[in-house]
């Protein structure tokens, strides 16, 4: 007689599949002219996320890619196209899903490296829950 089948959870498993980067296609404008309609870029999973980064977030049940900032006042997603709000995340609900590393605009390939935390702020990086 077998063992019944347990659930996992949505982000565990076996292999490192869900730690892998992965692609995705960016629809609309709202980043423009950084990560412009249609063009692929590769997202590295990770939870933390410091100020300057290209982030693809789930906020509230909706997922979003904007980059995120983190000063003086407060923390917010900005999409770079000065036509869309921004999304100021005080008092919600927010997860970082990945950050992202590379976009390819027409086999045109930009990279993003985001440098190490900068010693004079060990806290700079902000976890999935938004907490540092």
């Amino acid at each position: 007689m077998s063992e019944p089948a347990t659930e996992r959870p949505p982000l565990e498993g076996p292999g490192c599949s869900l730690h892998e980067p992965f692609a995705l296609q960016v629809l609309g404008d709202e980043m423009e002219p950084e990560l412009p309609d249609r063009c692929v870029i590769i997202v590295e999973p990770t939870d933390r996320c410091r100020d300057g980064m290209f982030v693809f977030v789930e906020v509230e049940g909706v997922r979003w890619l904007r980059q995120y900032r983190h000063d003086a006042d407060g923390e917010r997603l900005v999409a770079c196209n000065p036509l869309y709000p921004q999304i100021d995340l005080k008092g919600l609900e927010w997860q970082v899903l990945g950050v992202v590393i590379q976009r390819n605009i027409r086999r045109q390939v930009k990279h993003y490296r985001y440098t190490a935390e900068p010693e004079a702020d060990p806290g700079g990086m902000t976890d999935a829950t938004g907490s540092a």
